[in-house]
């Protein structure tokens, strides 16, 4: 089993977080947050995407479960996940982009490439 970050968070908050970190990147392609919170989103992100590649009902009932919005699961299988067709893995990108000026926590955009 892999070793999760706490993120300095109680188990329900992480996991709401991670959900909610998830549903953006998904529906807005790339999101801006802090290194730590962005490695435990690829994680799930590449997961689901590898889940919306299968097609099937179970796997867009376990998307579903996890996902906050429908509409962006509904993209997630329709347009993004047949863009990945082809690609084992990989799915997203983590570039690093600096300090954050209130208390130097290293921030980076992560996106799907």
């Amino acid at each position: 089993m892999a070793v999760q970050r706490k993120l300095g968070r109680v188990t329900a908050h992480r996991n709401l977080m991670l959900r909610n970190l998830v549903t953006s990147l998904i529906q807005n392609g790339r999101i801006q947050t802090t290194e730590a919170k962005a490695k435990e989103t690829k994680k799930v992100a590449e997961k689901m995407i590898t889940l919306a590649k299968r097609g099937d009902l179970h796997a867009k009932r376990q998307v579903l479960s996890y996902m906050t919005d429908e509409t962006v699961v509904k993209n997630l299988f329709d347009e993004i996940a047949p863009k990945y067709a082809e690609r084992n893995g990989g799915y997203t990108r983590i570039m690093k982009i600096g300090p954050r000026k209130g208390d130097a926590t290293e921030m980076v955009i992560i996106e799907l490439v």
